[in-house]
């Protein structure tokens, strides 16, 4: 692993050093899809030409608009069932284990083939069935291009994870540490990938301020995460304790209109649709109450914004938000006292919210692309 020093940054590409990159993603909620937008504007900023994909779409009979529907009705409505499907697919374990590769190589063909009618001359992946499926061409030698994989979680889960691929970009020092003892592969700390947005001061954030004052004068504003789908477990139940004790409870619903008209009955909750704005936003609030340790959490911890976990979804949920809680750059808050005993210790001039904001601000080393275009 590299020390925040030895992590290049990508210059101009000089002329005839274009490279081609494909960014392999997946339409799961939107984080992927953010992370390979972000990575894409920073190589076509250094001179890249990068291309973006999603590998569901490479899967044939429909069968990745099938996963994606099975996932997102199962963490909004069935959070059992994606718990039993992380345990026997995704969490590691002693003995035979069921793997990712027979789906992923469903797509092999048909990314071949992309690769070739793009010229890309390197391939990222940022969602772990696409690894899975690099991996396997990789080894095979089908995919003759290098091939890197950005572990965008906290936690590592075994389906990100195939030795045919060259490199892993990875998030934490933990994270390289157990994918290069698990594969044997070079794995390197960057940290994150956000816009420059969200570690510049904030244009939108007096319009939020504003109307957070609008709302509910003097309340500081709590905002509670609930992805782009709209998948909490009794988000109104913690809007109402919130909001119980003295705090704006703001409800970021993602684009579930169900989900919105519920929590916009609990009184004193601002309950809020798609945000386009989000810099501006967590700018503007006092703290953000995680459940998935995703962009949102990752987002905040650019912002400055102190991330608590409470109720997390199953699955990688879980394990991500318990690892953001190790490493110090948030809190698992285990119950309703725990959480408002949490949002206590953040006061705004109080070195525990100082330190724990450096913590965050902290795992933003490098830039993954300058890995990925040296490949």
């Amino acid at each position: 692993m590299r020390t925040p020093a030895e992590v290049p940054s990508p210059q101009p590409a000089p002329p005839g050093g274009r490279r081609r990159p494909l960014i392999l993603s997946a339409g799961m909620g939107a984080g992927h899809d953010t992370v390979a937008a972000e990575l894409a504007r920073r190589a076509a900023a250094y001179g890249h030409e990068p291309q973006v994909a999603d590998v569901l779409r490479l899967l044939p009979y429909g069968l990745g608009g099938g996963l994606r529907r099975s996932y997102q009705a199962s963490v909004r409505h069935f959070p059992w069932a994606y718990a039993g499907v992380y345990g026997a697919f995704l969490r590691g374990g002693s003995g035979p284990r069921p793997s990712g590769v027979p789906l992923a190589r469903l797509a092999g063909d048909r990314l071949t083939d992309l690769v070739e009618r793009l010229d890309a001359d390197v391939v990222l992946s940022v969602f772990h069935l696409a690894a899975q499926l690099t991996g396997h061409l990789r080894e095979r030698g089908r995919l003759r291009v290098p091939s890197a994989v950005f572990l965008v979680d906290f936690a590592v889960h075994r389906q990100w994870l195939h030795p045919g691929n060259d490199q892993y970009l990875c998030l934490t020092d933990g994270v390289a540490a157990e994918v290069g003892a698990a594969l044997g592969t070079p794995a390197v700390t960057t940290g994150p990938a956000v816009a420059p947005g969200f570690r510049a001061p904030a244009p939108g954030a007096a319009r939020w301020r504003e109307r957070f004052a609008g709302q509910a004068p003097g309340r500081p504003a709590v905002l509670l995460s609930a992805g782009a789908w709209g998948a909490a477990s009794r988000p109104d139940a913690t809007a109402r304790l919130l909001a119980g004790a003295g705090y704006l409870p703001v409800v970021l619903c993602g684009r579930n209109p169900r989900l919105r008209g519920r929590v916009a009955r609990v009184p004193g909750t601002l309950a809020l649709d798609w945000v386009d704005d989000m810099p501006g936003l967590l700018s503007a609030a006092y703290a953000l109450v995680d459940n998935a340790a995703g962009q949102t959490a990752v987002q905040a911890l650019a912002v400055g914004l102190p991330v608590i976990g409470y109720r997390p979804l199953p699955g990688h949920g879980v394990d991500g938000v318990r690892r953001m809680s190790g490493l110090g750059v948030a809190e698992l808050a285990p119950d309703g006292p725990g959480l408002l005993a949490a949002l206590g210790r953040l006061a705004a001039d109080g070195r525990e919210r100082a330190e724990r904001v450096a913590r965050g601000r902290a795992l933003f080393r490098g830039d993954p692309m300058a890995y990925v275009t040296r490949l």
